[in-house]
């Protein structure tokens, strides 16, 4: 694909193929339209193979179309929400080619799990060259899924020997001795979401067979005190609500051939006292060899559009609901 700049003559693309062409439109010119919508003032024509752009906004528009004629290219299925994505990324001039199209792993059914913004992609990237990996950032940004990916392509390549995947038992509301059953049973509930994630990888069947093998083990964060976790891929969601010795405790555990994911989100915590392990964890451990922290934001948010707004709403509000915020 290639583009003629002389301003203020139109920029021209040429596209190459049919195919590529019929995939950048989308049905109905679907996609065009996005592209039109995000840059109102740029006129743009399509005529053949060739796109025409002009007017302000023209330039931007014009590397939209290049890095999703380069994304078609690379075998990636173009779609609005994706299209959505690669125009926020390019306002932010960030290369979407580089990153929606890097795979983590093949899932269940085939599908791709792919990182879906730069803050994602820079999180994927720390946890594949580091030995401990905190991913910090608001719900929806990918933190756990990816990397019970990254968990479940290191097992099947046979880099570890077995998965943990751990979190507090802290209550958000409500007490444990309300749940029926026998202490399994009211435990459960709060791994629930590292379940949903490894399904999502593996599917229900598949996961169980993991664990009944013993190649994934989901317990809460109090099962890992006096242990020593060697050839083992850790996850330890919601780290917010440790407190700072069971932070210390986990961090102790990591053996010969480990890799951890911390995750966390600092404006939900629920630990009782309010004592988060994260808190000013990130200055204490700078500069140590092997040891990343990764900061995502709304920017990152891959659930609904909704989720990113009330992310930032709180986020003005100084991250908590004026009913909760500590009193000065």
């Amino acid at each position: 694909m290639t583009a003629s700049s002389a301003s203020p003559a139109p920029l021209k693309l040429s596209v190459p193929g049919n195919e590529v062409m019929a995939a950048l439109l989308g049905q109905r010119d679907e996609l065009l339209r996005l592209v039109e919508n995000a840059f109102p003032a740029a006129d743009i024509h399509v005529r053949g193979n060739e796109i025409s752009l002009h007017g302000e906004g023209a330039i931007e528009a014009a590397r939209v179309f290049e890095e999703l004629v380069t994304m078609a290219r690379l075998g990636h299925a173009l779609e609005p929400v994706g299209v959505a994505r690669a125009i926020d990324m390019v306002k932010a001039d960030e290369r979407p080619s580089e990153v929606l199209t890097s795979e983590v792993l093949r899932a269940a059914r085939g599908r791709s799990v792919r990182p879906k913004s730069a803050g994602q992609k820079r999180y994927v990237d720390a946890i594949a060259h580091h030995t401990i990996t905190f991913g910090i950032g608001p719900a929806g940004t990918g933190k756990s899924w990816l990397a019970v990916a990254l968990a479940v392509q290191a097992l099947q390549a046979k880099e570890v020997e077995r998965i943990i995947l751990t979190r507090p038992a802290v209550e958000a509301g409500e007490k444990l001795g309300f749940l029926p059953g026998d202490l399994t049973a009211k435990i459960d509930p709060y791994l629930r979401p590292l379940y949903d994630a490894l399904y999502d990888m593996v599917e229900a069947e598949g996961a169980q067979k993991l664990i009944t093998r013993g190649l994934v083990e989901v317990a809460p964060l109090a099962f890992m005190r006096g242990r020593t976790l060697n050839r083992s891929f850790i996850i330890l969601d919601e780290a917010q609500n440790t407190t700072p010795e069971q932070m210390k405790m986990f961090l102790t555990r990591i053996g010969f051939g480990s890799k951890a994911v911390i995750t966390g989100d600092t404006t939900q915590v629920d630990v009782p006292g309010g004592r988060s392990g994260l808190d000013g964890l990130e200055q204490l451990l700078t500069g140590i060899d092997g040891l990343t922290f990764v900061h995502l934001t709304s920017r990152d948010v891959v659930r609904h559009r909704i989720v990113a707004d009330i992310v930032n709403a709180y986020e003005r509000a100084g991250g908590q609901p004026a009913a909760t915020r500590p009193r000065r």
